[in-house]
C-alpha cells in the first residue's frame, strides 16, 4: 500500500491542489450570493480574492512543476501542497470567524493554518537544503536543531487541544491571543533567519540566494505593510509569488545547468557506444560461428562491456566483464580494461594468462581501488575447442544436448583487485549446434517492483523456452522475460549478453 502511494503522490499532490482551489473558489461564491456572509465579509473582500486568485495559481504551479525531476523537486512539490491548503483553510477562517455557533470549526482551522505555517518553513529550508547545498558547522547544527525545533513547536501549538496555551477563540467566535503567544514564533523565527544565514552565505549564484529570500522577506514585507498582523491572505500570496520566484529563477538555473550536463553524458553514451562492436552479423565471411551481443546500461553510460575477435585465423576471442560501480567513473575503467584485455589477448596467449596480465596493468595504476569481473573464451574454429578463464564472472550458460545448463566454472580474483593473481584455465568442447551463453550480473540480479530477484533459474528457463534459437534471438527471449519479469521497476545494473553458436567447418 505505501509503496502505491509513493508512486502516485505526484497525482495526489495535483489532486489535493486542484480540490484547495476548487474548495476556496466554491467558498468565495457562496460568500458573494449569502446577503448575511456578504454583510459581513465586506471587509475581507481583497482576502477572497486574493485567496481565490492564489488557490487557483497555486494548483496550475503545482501541475507546472510535478514533472519536475531533480534536487529538490519532491520538497517544492511539497511546499507548494501546503500553500494551497493555505488559502483554503486560510478562506474557511475568514468564512467562520465571529459566528459563535462555529467556535469549534474556528479553532480547528487556526490550528490547521498554524501547523500548516510550521511546515511551510520546514520544507522550505529542505528544498533550500538539496538546491544550494549548504555546507560547514551551521549547516549541520541547523539539520538536527530544525527538526527538534519543528516537534516542540509543534507540541506547543496542539496543548492548544487541551489549555489556551497561545491563543483561544472566545464566546463570540472571535479569535483572541494569549499573554504567551510568542512562543508560536520562535521556530518560524529561528528557522527563517538560520535559512536566510545559510542561503546568504551559501556558495551559488546570486539570483539563486535572492530568489531563496523572497520566501522569507516577501511575507515580512506584507507583515509591515498590514501592521503587524500574520494569517491574512496577501501574506500567503506574498508566499506564492515567491514560490513562482523560485520556481523560474532555480529550476531554470538547474535545468540549464542539467542540460548541459546532459548533452556531454549523450556523447559519453555515443562514444561508449561505439567501443563496442555493434555490427551484426560480425564476421559475414565466417561460416564457422554466429555470435550476437547486446548492452543496455541502466545510467547513460555503464560500466559493462563486452568485446569480440579474430585473434587469427582460427582463433576467435569472446570477452565480457562488469566494473564495480555505475555511471561515468564505471564507464572510464570499463574503456581502459576493454582495451588492455584485448591487447594482451591479441598476442595469442592463452585465456589465463591474458588475465593475469590484465589484471597486473589495471593493478599498476588503480588509485580509485575500481575492479572487474571478467570472462574470456577462446575458441579454437578448427575443432569447437574453447579455452576459458574467468576473474570472479557470473557461470556461463552452455546449449549441449538439447539444453541450456549452468556451467560451474572455476572462479579466479577481480580484475585490478590485486596484484600478482594468477587465473586458472579450463575447455569445452563445443560440437556443432552448441551455443554458449555469457552475461553480466545485471540479468540475475534484475529487480522486480517487489524487490525479488530474476535469478539465474528463471534466465535458464527462458533460455530453454526456445534453445534452438539463433544467437539474435536467444538473447531477445532472455531480454524479453527479464522486461516481463521486472515490469515498471526501474533497471537496476547495467544488462549485457553475449551469445555464440559453434556451427564447424562445412
Amino acid at each position: 500500500m505505501i509503496q502505491k502511494i509513493k508512486k502516485h503522490s505526484i497525482t495526489i499532490g495535483l489532486v489535493f491542489a486542484v480540490a484547495a482551489a476548487v474548495l476556496t473558489v466554491g467558498m468565495t461564491w457562496l460568500a458573494y450570493i449569502d446577503t448575511s456572509t456578504y454583510d459581513r465579509m465586506k471587509t475581507f473582500l481583497f482576502d477572497c480574492g486574493v485567496d481565490t486568485i492564489g488557490a487557483l495559481i497555486s494548483a496550475a504551479l503545482y501541475y507546472g512543476c510535478m514533472k519536475q525531476d531533480g534536487a529538490g523537486s519532491k520538497a517544492f512539490r511539497t511546499l507548494n501542497i501546503f500553500v494551497s491548503a493555505s488559502f483554503a483553510v486560510n478562506f474557511l477562517l475568514y468564512y467562520m470567524i465571529g459566528v459563535p455557533e462555529q467556535r469549534t470549526f474556528t479553532f480547528i482551522f487556526v490550528l490547521l493554518s498554524k501547523l500548516i505555517d510550521l511546515a511551510m518553513i520546514y520544507f522550505f529550508y529542505k528544498y533550500m537544503r538539496s538546491t544550494l547545498g549548504f555546507k560547514g558547522k551551521l549547516a549541520g547544527w541547523t539539520e538536527k536543531g530544525i527538526p527538534i525545533l519543528l516537534v516542540l513547536e509543534n507540541l506547543v501549538i496542539l496543548s492548544n487541544i487541551f489549555y489556551p496555551t497561545t491563543f483561544l477563540i472566545d464566546e463570540a467566535g472571535a479569535y483572541q491571543a494569549t499573554g504567551v503567544s510568542f512562543l508560536e514564533d520562535i521556530y518560524l523565527g529561528v528557522a527563517s533567519v538560520l535559512t536566510a544565514i545559510l542561503i546568504i552565505v551559501s556558495e551559488n549564484p546570486r539570483s539563486q540566494k535572492i530568489a531563496g529570500l523572497t520566501f522569507i522577506c516577501l511575507p515580512l514585507v506584507n507583515y509591515i505593510m498590514v501592521g503587524g498582523t500574520f494569517g491574512n491572505a496577501s501574506q500567503y500570496g506574498m508566499i506564492l509569488v515567491s514560490l513562482i520566484i523560485m520556481y523560474c529563477i532555480i529550476f531554470n538555473y538547474k535545468s540549464s545547468k542539467l542540460a548541459a550536463t546532459q548533452t556531454e553524458l549523450n556523447m559519453a553514451t555515443e562514444i561508449q557506444a561505439s567501443m563496442l562492436p555493434s555490427i551484426f552479423p560480425a564476421f559475414p565471411n565466417r561460416e564457422e560461428f554466429d555470435l550476437y551481443a547486446s548492452m543496455d546500461p541502466a545510467k547513460e553510460v555503464g560500466g559493462d562491456f563486452y568485446d569480440f575477435f579474430m585473434i587469427d585465423d582460427d582463433h576467435l576471442g569472446v570477452v565480457i566483464a562488469d566494473v564495480s560501480g555505475k555511471g561515468v567513473p564505471a564507464a572510464l575503467f570499463m574503456m581502459i580494461s576493454k582495451t588492455v584485455v584485448q591487447n594482451f589477448a591479441m598476442l595469442g596467449v592463452g585465456a589465463g594468462e591474458v588475465l593475469r596480465r590484465a589484471n597486473n596493468a589495471l593493478c599498476a595504476q588503480n588509485k580509485m581501488e575500481m575492479f572487474v569481473t571478467a570472462w574470456i573464451g577462446v575458441l579454437e574454429l578448427s575443432t569447437g575447442k574453447m579455452t576459458c578463464a574467468s576473474a570472479g564472472h557470473e557461470y556461463p550458460a552452455i546449449y549441449h544436448n538439447g539444453k541450456f545448463e549452468l556451467l560451474m566454472d572455476k572462479h579466479g580474483f577481480v580484475l585490478g583487485g590485486m596484484e600478482g593473481v594468477k587465473y586458472k584455465e579450463y575447455e569445452i568442447q563445443l560440437d556443432k549446434g552448441d551455443k554458449i551463453f555469457v552475461y553480466t550480473d545485471g540479468v540475475p540480479e534484475a529487480t522486480s517492483a517487489n524487490t525479488e530477484l530474476y535469478g539465474t533459474d528463471r534466465m535458464i528457463e527462458a533460455l530453454n523456452s526456445r534453445p534452438e534459437a539463433d544467437p539474435k534471438e536467444i538473447l531477445r527471449i532472455v531480454r524479453a522475460s527479464v522486461d516481463e519479469f521486472v515490469g515498471s521497476a526501474e533497471q537496476f545494473d547495467d544488462l549485457t549478453m553475449v551469445c555464440v553458436e559453434y556451427k564447424g567447418r562445412k
